[in-house]
Formats: structure tokens, sequence, C-alpha cells
């Protein structure tokens, strides 16, 4: 009889730049491959992953020659995210205008996750941000937000 085992935590360092995001993605689409249900976490964590990894592009303080790590693993029934990256300042929400341009990445973020955080990473360089994915009931459907989250 064939075992099943999950797979482990996996992680990768990418280039601290915007055209890595795209690698970023494929990682997380092939762990979530080797997963018996990974389609049932996919549309989510790809859109999640996308904005914690642009974020630590984007907003870090970190020297450009810096990586950035990602990780991901199942933990009970949840896809745990993490993006690990050696600056010193901490994500935080902020209500975005209609009219601004960017800004709304941590509210997607709140929105979608099932819980996320911020902590130091070991050795105090730097932080990660993780996010909890609870799977989707039906992986053909698109995320959805929460009814408060339409801009109009």
């Amino acid at each position: 009889m064939p075992v099943s085992h999950r797979p482990r935590t996996f992680a990768a360092r990418l280039d601290s730049r915007t055209d890595s995001t795209p690698f970023a993605r494929h990682f997380l689409r092939a762990y979530l491959a080797a997963l018996p249900l990974g389609d049932c976490y996919a549309d989510t964590a790809e859109l999640l992953l996308g904005e914690l990894f642009a974020n630590a592009v984007r907003h870090s303080d970190a020297p450009a020659d810096r990586l950035v790590e990602v990780r991901f693993s199942l933990v009970g029934d949840r896809l745990r995210i993490e993006v690990h990256d050696a600056g010193s300042g901490r994500p935080s929400l902020r209500a975005a205008s209609p009219d601004d341009e960017c800004g709304r990445g941590l509210f997607l973020v709140n929105e979608l996750a099932e819980r996320w955080g911020c902590c130091p990473r070991s050795g105090g360089i730097g932080k990660f941000v993780w996010v909890l994915v609870a799977p989707d009931p039906d992986p053909d459907a698109a995320p959805a937000l929460a009814p408060a989250a339409v801009a109009v």
C-alpha cells in the first residue's frame, strides 16, 4: 500500500527585484502541485505571495544585494507562506484613497488570509511576514473579497 507523505517546508532565495515575483509564484505552484488538494489554495495563495513579495522588494530598506526568501509549508490543513527580507521596517495597514494607485496590498492580505503577522528573523537582521491560507472549498472560484472591501 502506498504511503502518503506531506511535502516538507520549501524555501528559496530570490533576488530582491520585482521581476523575481513570477519565480516565487512558480515555486509556489510547484509546491502546491505536490499536495493532494493543492488546488484549494492556489488562487488565494498566489495573490497573497505576490503582494508580500512585492512589498518586501518595494519597501525594504535593506541593501539591494540582499535576497528575499520565500517559504511554504502545510500546517494542519492551512498553507503557511512566509516572505523574509533584511529590511528593518514593519508592514502596517493603511487606508488608501480611491485615487491612490498603490497601498492596497496589505488590505488584500488582511481580507484574504485567515491570519497574518510579522516577526523578527532569527539573528536579528530583518523580518518575515507570514500568512495562513485556508483551503478554498471551491478551487474554481476566484478569491472573493468581503463586501466591505469593494470600492465604489
